[in-house]
């Protein structure tokens, strides 16, 4: 199998549950350490093999626009022009038009702090498609995730809403191939007909129904998503120094 070497960020989302901090700039422009947050992903990428990312930007895009230019060709933009009225499943499906029809890549969230390994895990394993797991971090905000056979069956933050076999926690960070991005780009299509207000979890939920999507766990992976102030609290004093 030819190693990945794109990477797709969603990048749209406006960042209200962090206040002052998301209307000042996306969130993936926060600082935890001499870099933002999405540089440093840039350089966990490119340490990677990843060779071209590609930003699908919404909330104050020029800043991705300024960030993507000055990338030396690494990075490119695709705006979701209705990021405000949509999910993270129409930005995952707005990236489509810079996907060429063999191209698989990595699917990132543009809030995330993690280790480097969760991204070397991804390139080495030989399935095709992953979705990572990790085990218990008691962030607050955790979306579980249901599986059976290690396949995808369904994810939600309530753990009652799902079955018996709860794998782990959703990280954000997932490997999708060329033939899982088409079918779930036809799945999305038929959600986004009753409203555009759709993320990429159910999008991805909705395609595993007829299409096998394995789930890998990694239980001492180390990451977090900053959401709001108290996720940031989180990702700076308890997460940040152990990804480096």
């Amino acid at each position: 199998m030819a190693r990945t070497e794109t990477a797709v960020i969603l990048a749209a989302g406006m960042g209200t549950r962090l206040k002052d901090l998301g209307r000042e700039a996306p969130k993936g422009f926060l600082r935890l350490g001499t870099k933002t947050i999405i540089e440093e992903s840039f350089d966990k990428l490119k340490a990677c093999g990843i060779r071209r990312v590609i930003l699908v930007t919404g909330y104050l895009a020029n800043m991705y626009d300024e960030l993507a230019a000055a990338s030396g060709g690494f990075a490119l933009t695709v705006k979701n022009d209705v990021f405000d009225s949509s999910g993270s499943g129409y930005s995952f499906y707005t990236a489509r038009g810079l996907l060429g029809p063999d191209e698989d890549f990595l699917l990132l969230e543009s809030d995330l702090v993690y280790e480097k390994r969760a991204l070397e895990i991804l390139r080495e394993d030989p399935r095709p498609d992953i979705i990572l797991l990790s085990g218990k971090t008691s962030s607050g905000d955790e979306v579980y995730v249901e599986t059976r056979g290690g396949n995808l069956v369904a994810m939600a933050k309530d753990r009652a809403a799902l079955g018996p076999h709860i794998e782990g926690e959703l990280v954000g960070i997932s490997r999708i191939s060329a033939p899982l991005y088409a079918a779930a780009c036809a799945a999305g299509e038929k959600l986004f007909a009753k409203s555009l207000k759709v993320e990429y979890e159910a999008v991805l939920v909705e395609t595993a129904k007829n299409y096998a999507i394995p789930c890998l766990l990694v239980p001492d992976l180390v990451w977090a998503e900053i959401d709001d102030e108290n996720h940031l609290a989180r990702a700076r004093d308890k997460v940040y120094r152990a990804t480096l």
